[in-house]
């Protein structure tokens, strides 16, 4: 009798070990398989690359918030001289320069005395380019 009551207890003492550093409640009767296993991962992946693109959207959209149509600098007009080439009127505050922009280099070319009015057949509207999005676009960026 003490042969069945020891292997009784070893038999509860064995299945006490197996489950030493299980949560409670974590041990599963039903294994999960290789397929769902690898589903689980690719949508925790998808989940992760989703909030870490996100997070770049907003802090790109929280960066250009504070500059663009409230900047002191505005692009008049622009006027292509070759490929790669081309001539910007810029104005600041009241003082309008004309810019020469090339691929690697920008130059001020002239600063004009009295501000040019821009012609009404350019449409130019509150929310268009800015003088960074032209400049990375003129240098092929």
């Amino acid at each position: 009798m003490s042969s069945i009551s020891d292997s009784a207890g070893t038999a509860a003492h064995s299945g006490a070990v197996a489950h030493v550093f299980a949560a409670p409640g974590a041990v599963s009767s039903v294994p999960v398989s290789g397929v769902a296993g690898i589903g689980q991962v690719t949508l925790a992946l998808c989940i992760v690359l989703g909030a870490i693109f996100l997070c770049a959207w907003l802090t790109r959209r929280m960066r250009n918030l504070g500059s663009g149509r409230f900047g002191a600098l505005n692009v008049i007009g622009e006027v292509r001289l070759g490929p790669k080439e081309r001539a910007v009127l810029l104005q600041v505050g009241t003082t309008q320069l004309l810019v020469g922009v090339a691929p690697g280099q920008v130059s001020a070319l002239h600063v004009l005395a009295e501000p040019v009015a821009p012609p009404s057949s350019v449409n130019q509207t509150p929310g268009g380019p800015s003088f960074k999005s032209l400049l990375r676009r003129s240098l092929g960026q």
